[in-house]
């Protein structure tokens, strides 16, 4: 019997999901959309990385190493460029991510059965990519030097790879990780805390009580919008001393700069998470509309796969993520050293994504008012 009556009442309640059309909505259209971004954009495989060449040999050894690049499906030359003063802007400007440098007896060295030093410049900001890229040379490298062996009768190693990383010069992986996971976990926090707040209002019933207060709309969404950028300044300040003193990530830029990155970072979260607190009736709906813009946001932020690597279409989505640009931030200042003037073309999308939502919130708030 009682077996009967769980059986009813799970039956009510799947009867009861199926007929709210807010529940369909939640339960359908929230995993497909997650499962396109997921499949386009969540990719650690990296075609056409964009590499510079500064070949001082014009031998045949050098044009049949570099044709053997050219060639392969995950480089592409963009540039060749013709003094060592042209290596620095293409790698600082994110041009290309590997400097490939032959030296003036590249292919006398090599006929003469000497090593051939290769000289590989990479940039290691992003310690994943950058090691994911430098394997594959090394595989193009190591074909050459088997053929080049075999077709000269050479027993030593041809052509010698010798790396050097800008920025991360060990290329460790928790240089690149750790700054991301600030922008992370702000993005959590303050969200949820935001994205609960009017919800949370009305699941109570204190709503009403609230609309009949002297404040305006506007100045309720303000109050509202104060503790999760509080929050979010606090737990940052946590996260970013743990990540100096504990991480040992280096933090070589303008802390001013990476403040006001910061705020705008958070006040655009802020709107995001007043958007949905003021669309949702229950904190359940909350959470769930919170979720499903964590998840992408921080897919197509550039946090665990590169966006070059993305369908250009979701590329073109990026944009529309504010930590996207708060990561660039965060992580110019501590590997690169940047100040305000290198992060301005950050600092003003995310003024403008902040404006939208919060007018958008304000907006959503008057018209859930009736």
């Amino acid at each position: 019997m009682k077996l009967f009556h769980i059986l009813s009442l799970a039956r009510k309640e799947f009867l009861a999901l199926m007929r709210d059309r807010r529940s369909r909505i939640i339960i359908i259209v929230p995993p497909i959309i997650q499962l396109f971004i997921f499949g386009f954009a969540a990719t650690y495989d990296l075609n056409d990385v964009p590499v510079a060449v500064y070949s001082e040999d014009s031998g045949g050894a050098s044009r049949e190493l570099l044709a053997r690049i050219e060639g392969s499906p995950h480089f592409s030359i963009r540039h060749r460029i013709s003094s060592a003063a042209e290596i620095a802007p293409l790698i600082d400007d994110r041009k290309v991510l590997l400097v490939i440098r032959l030296g003036q007896r590249f292919s006398a060295d090599l006929q003469r059965g000497d090593p051939a030093p290769l000289q590989l410049i990479i940039d290691g900001r992003n310690s994943n990519t950058a090691m994911t890229a430098l394997n594959y040379l090394r595989d193009v490298v190591l074909d050459f030097n088997r053929e080049w062996q075999h077709g000269h009768g050479q027993t030593g190693l041809p052509v010698r790879l010798e790396m050097r990383a800008w920025y991360n010069e060990n290329l460790q992986s928790r240089w690149f990780i750790v700054p991301g996971i600030v922008g992370s976990l702000m993005l959590v926090v303050t969200l949820l805390v935001t994205a609960l707040s009017v919800a949370r209002e009305r699941e109570q019933g204190t709503f009403d009580q609230l609309l009949v207060t002297p404040l305006r709309p506007v100045e309720i969404l303000i109050g509202k919008a104060i503790p999760g950028i509080l929050i979010g300044l606090l737990e940052a300040t946590l996260i970013i001393v743990l990540m100096v003193w504990f991480f040992e990530v280096p933090l070589r830029g303008s802390i001013p700069a990476l403040y006001l990155g910061i705020l705008l970072f958070l006040i655009a979260t802020v709107g995001v998470g007043l958007m949905i607190s003021s669309i949702a009736v229950t904190q359940q709906q909350a959470i769930l509309g919170a979720f499903l813009f964590i998840v992408p946001a921080v897919l197509l932020s550039g946090f665990t796969t590169p966006i070059a690597n993305m369908p250009e279409v979701v590329q073109w989505l990026t944009y529309l993520d504010p930590l996207r640009y708060f990561l660039i931030i965060v992580r110019g200042v501590t590997l690169e050293g940047d100040g305000f003037a290198l992060l301005f073309q950050q600092f003003w999308p995310m003024a403008i994504i902040a404006a939208v939502t919060l007018i958008l919130a304000g907006w959503l708030f008057r018209h859930r008012m009736y």
